[in-house]
């Protein structure tokens, strides 16, 4: 095999990758990371044997938690007989790049364990509360084998929402005094939830932190039926309904409407673990059982796709422009050309020599 033929290299690593190789694996998320000269063969030839992971995103404001829960969480679905990977997203440094790294050393206990395998990645600047290859490295690990995959996110704000885009449950980890009661009505964040998690539940204002979210839910749903639309927890799967089930309804009306459940547990102790799993458990089953469900999961492909097209279109773009960017830079700030002309003619350009 020759050094130079990628196709052929990616197509060896791949199959180590799906037979469970370890350190496969491991050379895989680090090619699929740093993308390095091969990384989308490799990708290509994965493909085909993913999609069988339970994908669940772990997300919250700092200090909620979430390391100790997701470390929890791996120690109840070993117990189940999955197999486990974890991919920890930690912040990088907008000054000197780097990144701690640390979150998996909450999770050392799972060292030995040949059924759980923890990656940690650094953001490299990339918003969102994801690294900009996360996406990606879940799918190596789909194609190793593992049942479920858990992304652990940086401690995110209101607004960033790309774990919504990658997993297939989101589990939103809260914590009370981490803010004030107005926190629980604003949009963003807490609006994407499947399910969610009031850790440390053995502090005061954890009552009063559940009451919050059933109240942000309940005016939620309220007002999304009553604008027609889409987004929300209402209609969480992406499909409109018209009207809100009744208290009584049954069958297919009420399984088409996805309820976030709200658990409290307090992940030091080990509580409240049992049932925060099986509300998890819940919206996997709603997600590949119910039209609502399905539709949902057809969206995050679809958005996939339009992500990365984005992407692609922005590498190949400041690629081909660089020279012509820079000069488009200078103008404006010469205040020769406004940045809007700029982008247009740029454009123009990228097109011509497509």
């Amino acid at each position: 095999m020759s050094p130079a033929d990628p196709r052929a290299q990616a197509s060896v690593l791949a199959a180590s990758v799906v037979a469970g190789e370890t350190r496969a694996v491991a050379r895989a998320l680090r090619n699929v990371d740093d993308r390095v000269p091969g990384y989308l063969e490799l990708l290509k030839a994965l493909f085909p044997s993913t999609g069988k992971a339970w994908v669940v995103g772990v997300t919250g404001n700092p200090g909620a938690g979430k390391s100790t829960l997701t470390d929890r969480l791996v120690q109840a679905l070993r117990a189940a007989g999955k197999k486990v990977g974890v991919l920890c997203v930690d912040p990088s440094s907008p000054y000197t790049g780097g990144a701690i790294l640390g979150d998996r050393i909450r999770m050392s206990r799972h060292t030995n364990d040949d059924g759980v395998f923890i990656r940690s990645v650094a953001t490299r600047g990339h918003l969102g509360g994801l690294s900009r290859s996360a996406r990606d490295m879940v799918r190596v690990l789909d194609a190793a084998g593992f049942d479920v995959v858990l992304v652990e996110t940086v401690g995110v704000g209101q607004d960033e929402l790309e774990i919504t885009r990658t997993a297939h449950s989101t589990l939103v980890v809260m914590a009370p005094g981490l803010g004030d009661e107005v926190q629980a009505i604003k949009a963003g964040l807490l609006e994407t939830a499947d399910v969610f998690a009031v850790n440390k539940a053995d502090r005061d204002g954890a009552d009063a932190t559940v009451r919050d979210l059933e109240l942000m839910i309940a005016l939620g749903s309220e007002a999304i039926v009553a604008s027609g639309k889409r987004r929300g927890h209402v209609v969480h799967g992406g499909v409109k309904i018209d009207a809100l089930p009744s208290a009584e309804a049954t069958g297919d009306a009420a399984r088409e409407v996805w309820t976030p459940p709200i658990r409290k547990c307090v992940a030091t102790r080990g509580e409240g673990i049992a049932d925060l799993v099986s509300a998890l458990e819940a919206h996997h089953a709603w997600i590949a059982t119910t039209d609502a469900g399905r539709e949902r999961r057809r969206a995050r492909l679809v958005e996939e796709v339009r992500e990365a097209l984005r992407e692609t279109l922005i590498d190949a773009a400041t690629s081909a422009l660089a020279r012509e960017l820079d000069e488009a830079a200078a103008a404006v700030d010469a205040r020769a050309l406004d940045p809007y002309t700029a982008t247009e003619q740029l454009l123009a350009r990228f097109k011509a020599s497509s």
